[in-house]
């Protein structure tokens, strides 16, 4: 883990009040086995700069990618990730399983 979720949370309001468009993507649900639990955070700028986890791998990335299209339109998404065992390693799910991530732009 990058830091702890209190620091996470700490640097979406510290950001914003740098006056960077933020995100905060926060894994709201798990299925199986995942990497990080419920409640997991990931703070994103526009820039595409993030401290924290929600995944790890390539999910990490597609989340990440998500979220500066949720700070350009201010609308949040819901985001799904899910694979099947044998092809978890390859996607950054090492456990398998399912995460849903909620994605939303901090004002």
């Amino acid at each position: 883990m990058l830091a702890r979720d209190e620091d996470i949370l700490k640097a979406a309001e510290d950001w914003r009040r740098e006056g960077r468009d933020v995100a905060l993507a926060t894994v709201v649900e798990t299925w199986g086995s995942a990497p990080r639990p419920v409640g997991s955070n990931l703070v994103i700028d526009k820039d595409g700069n993030f401290l924290g986890s929600v995944s790890g791998g390539c999910v990490e990335g597609a989340v990440v990618t998500e979220a500066i299209d949720v700070i350009e339109t201010g609308k949040p998404r819901m985001l799904e990730f899910g694979v099947a065992d044998e092809t978890a390693w390859k996607v950054g799910l090492s456990c398998g399983g399912t995460i849903r991530v909620y994605v939303e732009k901090v004002e």
